[in-house]
């Protein structure tokens, strides 16, 4: 049997997406988001914000909206928004909407 990630298979399609965001002027860079985050969308930045910490960014491209990483923060500076790809709309308009309508405008009188 062989394994699929020698195969260039491409990643199976997400239901849900996330974005995250995160205020980097506030961030410690203290990790925790990072080791908490299953799907490796989280990283160190290689510059540091107003109080020279080193902060965290994020790889919105990999992340699943699972919000561990806002859950684990200690300063509350990261916010998770989940996403749904785009759906296509279903048009549920009776095709007799016209006729039902009057119906129920003769019937009030």
């Amino acid at each position: 049997m062989e394994n699929n990630a020698s195969n260039n298979i491409p990643a199976k399609e997400r239901k849900v997406k996330g974005r995250v965001e995160i205020d980097i002027q506030k961030c410690k860079g203290c990790e925790l988001c990072i080791s908490s985050c299953k799907e490796n969308a989280l990283s160190l930045s290689d510059t540091i914000n107003i109080k020279g910490y080193r902060y965290i960014v994020a790889n919105n491209d990999s992340c699943n909206g699972c919000i561990n990483c806002a859950l684990v923060c200690p300063d509350a500076v990261i916010t998770v928004y989940r996403t749904h790809p785009k759906k296509k709309p279903v048009d549920i308009t009776p095709t007799d909407i016209k006729a039902q309508i009057q119906t129920m405008i003769s019937s009030s009188k």
